[in-house]
């Protein structure tokens, strides 16, 4: 790969965080005639799939937040999901048939812990006895905030099995929290970080945000030392965003200058925590995720993002096989989610045996989903098994955007030629990495869908 003249200083760092690809945003409707889940699976291979429930209740609603979520729920209303939910497991246990077996599950959302500890005991039903997942024996990995990780609930968690809670901390600043729109106390934070200790789940993981206004080396800091001081198996450092229809994007407009401004200082946070984290017995993982050289790993056992299919339940979770990616209409804006959860809570049996929404994967689809998802990751991706799936090199395949990483000094050269891993600084501009990989057609569906 030759050089360019390109830096990264003339890159925006922080364009898109990229957990999946392609986004929900370019997903459509698909074809009146299509086919039903079990024509879609047939085929596939299931021998070690991953199970995602999708929960889309929090108590509040955070200014940075843009997931697919409402504040709250009437009087019935997650009993009503809970139904749904069944039916929908019962659907997809039919469309996998015999044999599908599950490598790690995990409820998200939302937050999971915003149901009861009776309704958390049922949902870990629907995914033993609905859908035949042994959470005993699989990696399970649970989200949960401050203000619901109350006993009981904790309780039901640990009995059922669970292996990892990831609790969103976001700042132990009780400032910074406020200016980032989420009302808490580290007073309450402390308090839950000790139920999850006492309740003896394996892997805590610990979220932290950089980038909040006023938010300074020292006072970030202060929040990794009072995260560290609990010793969490995991840490994840994510960058603020503020996006189109959520609080803080209501809130202002950031004019170009300041979104330099503000690229710098997150830039210069992330390498502070991350130069912390390093220094205090913690090994790089991802751009966001960092794990204690000593602890478990509560990961996808044998589960292989890039190769292996997920079944996701809910209104808001995805699911993929080799050729279809699925799921139900996305939203931001609250009132849309309100309908589509409505709507999915009035779904019948029947109407739970088809997708309405996707994305066909074509090969060159496959191959760039396949490159971003491992090039993301801080090991890396083998060139020879890039080459044994896709018949390819990938620097073949990607030969002119592989050049704009290495001509930014984005990939580690000293890796050997089979080996493809970003550097340091390719990491830290992972954000801008991801996106780069995206087709014309992905582009064009989700400017499409944010010009709506």
């Amino acid at each position: 790969m030759t050089g360019t003249t390109a830096t990264a200083t003339a890159v925006r760092p922080y364009e898109q965080y990229v957990y999946a690809y392609p986004h929900k945003t370019a997903y459509r409707p698909l074809p009146c005639e299509r086919a039903s889940l079990g024509e879609m699976w047939a085929d596939e291979p299931k021998g070690a799939l991953s199970l995602y429930f999708h929960i889309p209740f929090c108590e509040v609603r955070c200014g940075f937040c843009n997931l697919f979520t409402r504040i709250g729920a009437p009087e019935g209303l997650t009993g009503a999901y809970l139904d749904a939910l069944e039916r929908q497991a019962s659907a997809v246990r039919e469309a996998l048939g015999e044999g599908a077996r599950f490598a790690n599950a995990a409820f998200g959302g939302g937050t999971p812990t915003f149901l009861e500890a009776a309704e958390l005991e049922r949902l870990c039903d629907l995914a033993e006895q609905g859908l035949g997942a042994d959470l005993a024996a699989v990696p399970l990995s649970v989200e949960a905030s401050p203000a619901t990780a109350s006993t009981d609930r904790l309780a039901v968690l640990a009995g059922r099995g669970t292996t990892r809670l990831s609790l969103g901390v976001q700042s132990f600043d009780d400032a910074e929290a406020r200016t980032a729109v989420r009302p808490q106390r580290r007073a309450d934070v402390e308090a839950a970080l000790a139920r999850i200790r006492d309740a003896g789940i394996p892997v805590l993981n610990i979220d932290l945000i950089y980038g909040i206004d006023g938010q300074t080396e020292e006072s970030f800091t202060r929040s990794l030392d009072a995260a560290l001081a609990w010793r969490p198996e995991e840490l994840y450092l994510y960058p603020l965003y503020v996006r189109p229809l959520t609080g803080l994007g209501r809130r202002r407009e950031r004019a170009v200058a300041a979104d330099a401004r503000w690229d710098e200082q997150r830039l210069r946070l992330y390498r502070h925590g991350r130069d912390h984290l390093l220094a205090h017995g913690y090994e790089q993982v991802s751009m966001r995720m960092f794990r204690r050289a000593d602890a478990p790993d509560a990961g996808a056992g044998d589960y292989a993002c890039q190769t292996d299919g997920m079944v996701g339940l809910g209104c808001g979770a995805r699911s993929y096989t080799s050729r279809l990616h699925y799921s139900f209409d996305y939203a931001v804006d609250m009132h849309r989610i309100r309908g589509i959860i409505d709507a999915y809570t009035a779904r019948g049996a029947d109407d739970f045996r088809h997708a309405d929404f996707g994305w066909e994967m074509t090969g060159d689809e496959a191959r760039r989903r396949h490159l971003l998802q491992s090039l993301l990751q801080a090991e890396g991706m083998g060139v020879a098994g890039y080459r044994e799936r896709f018949g390819s090199a990938p620097g073949d395949d990607f030969a002119a955007e592989l050049d704009r990483f290495a001509g930014r000094g984005w990939l580690d050269e000293s890796a050997g030629p089979g080996l493809l891993r970003l550097s340091p600084e390719g990491l830290a501009h992972s954000d801008a990495v991801g996106p780069e990989l995206f087709s014309a057609a992905v582009r064009a569906r989700m400017a499409a869908y944010e010009a709506r």
